[in-house]
Parts: structure tokens; C-alpha cells; sequence
């Protein structure tokens, strides 16, 4: 089982960086984010109060949630027999996302699932606690971070509602796999770099631990 674990705040570059890396060495990429989104949607579909734990650990219940690698080699989720995938940026996710994602039993749930992904192929796999709560035996730990202000920047170009600084206190002060970086990760600072100049550092760290490109 090889997992890449990817980890960092909202709008560090982790998803474009993690696809581009994973296409790079012929392995799936898992974006751990959207099962927290999917479920989220799911449960502002069914009028779930999003602000009590109690009801949404009732709520999952109820909630049937498939993961997969397709055969673009990414990962999807279906939720109820349901495809959330053109919902999953809307502003009432964007909103819920974090209050969700912050109940355990969400993160237990989810966290099942991308254990059980990384049975099947080898895995870049980004989140904001792959490194440090789902995969922490693995060797390879990436975090990825940049200035505030350019990672508010690259949210609203990407047609986001968020504030990167509301994000960051719910991400890192919760309870349950709070943001923070693994004691033996690689920090990677994406603030003036290029997608391209990102991945090749990582490779080029890759390649002392023996993991190159196909």
C-alpha cells in the first residue's frame, strides 16, 4: 500500500498539485475534500440541522455512501445513489462544509473510505489530515501551505464565496483531526511558485525515498 499524503489549508494548491503529481507517477488520485462537500450537500438536501452533531451522527444512518477510483484513475463519491458533483462548490456547502467535516463521526466515516481506497492502487491523496489521522504510518507527507492573502486570492479566482480566514480557525481548532502538520512531513511553501516548480519539488523528494515517474 503506497499512499502520498497531501495535506494543507483551503486554497494552498493541494488539489491541482495532487492531480498533476499523481498523473505524473501513474497513480490515482484521491481528493478527500469532496466526500466531506458530498456529504454536506446531502445533508442540506434533507433539512439536516448542520449545527448539531447529535443530528448529524443520526443523519448518517441514514446516508449510503459509495467511493471509488474511476477510470479517469480519480476518485468519486455517490451519496444516496445520488452524483453531487455539480453541487459540491455551492455556496451553502462552502458555508457547512466545515461545521460537518468537524463531527467525528463525519471524519470516521469518511476516513473508512479512503482507507479502503488505498487496498486497491497506489494513491496521492490530499485532505487536511490524510498524514496526520487517516494515513499516518505512511512515509511519504507532503504539506503545502502559502501566504493568507494569496490563498485568498486564488479563492475568489476560482469563483469562491469563503473566507480563507474562517476556514483556517474552524480547520485547525476543531476537535476531531484538526488541521496541522505532521511531524515528519515536507513543507512546501506553493506562495510564489508555479504548479510545475511544485511538483517537481516533490518529486525530486519523491526520488530520495525511491518513488519516481512511470
Amino acid at each position: 500500500m503506497t499512499v502520498i499524503a497531501i495535506d494543507g489549508p483551503a486554497a494552498s494548491g493541494k488539489s491541482t498539485v495532487s492531480r498533476r503529481l499523481a498523473q505524473r507517477l501513474g497513480f490515482a488520485y484521491v481528493n478527500s475534500g469532496t466526500m466531506y462537500r458530498a456529504v454536506t450537500w446531502d445533508l442540506l438536501q434533507r433539512g439536516t440541522d448542520t449545527a448539531s452533531a447529535v443530528v448529524i451522527e443520526a443523519a448518517l444512518a441514514s446516508t449510503d455512501v459509495v467511493c471509488g477510483i474511476g477510470k479517469n484513475r480519480e476518485s468519486f463519491i455517490r451519496i444516496n445513489n445520488s452524483n453531487p458533483d455539480e453541487a459540491l462548490r455551492d455556496r451553502s456547502v462552502n458555508r457547512h462544509v466545515s461545521l460537518v467535516s468537524a463531527v467525528p463521526a463525519v471524519r470516521a466515516l469518511i476516513s473508512s473510505r479512503l482507507r479502503a481506497l488505498a487496498q486497491d492502487c497506489p494513491l496521492v491523496m490530499e485532505g487536511r489530515d490524510i498524514g496526520t489521522a487517516v494515513f499516518p504510518e505512511t512515509p511519504y507527507k507532503f504539506y503545502l501551505d502559502a501566504s493568507p492573502e494569496i490563498r485568498q486570492q486564488r479563492r475568489e479566482a476560482e469563483g469562491g464565496a469563503d473566507q480563507i480566514a474562517d476556514r483556517d480557525k474552524l480547520d485547525s481548532s476543531r476537535k476531531a483531526a484538526p488541521l496541522k502538520i505532521a511531524p515528519d512531513a515536507r513543507v512546501v511553501d506553493t506562495s510564489h511558485l508555479t504548479l510545475d516548480g511544485v511538483v517537481d519539488a516533490i518529486l525530486d523528494l519523491l526520488r530520495q525515498s525511491g518513488i519516481a515517474p512511470k
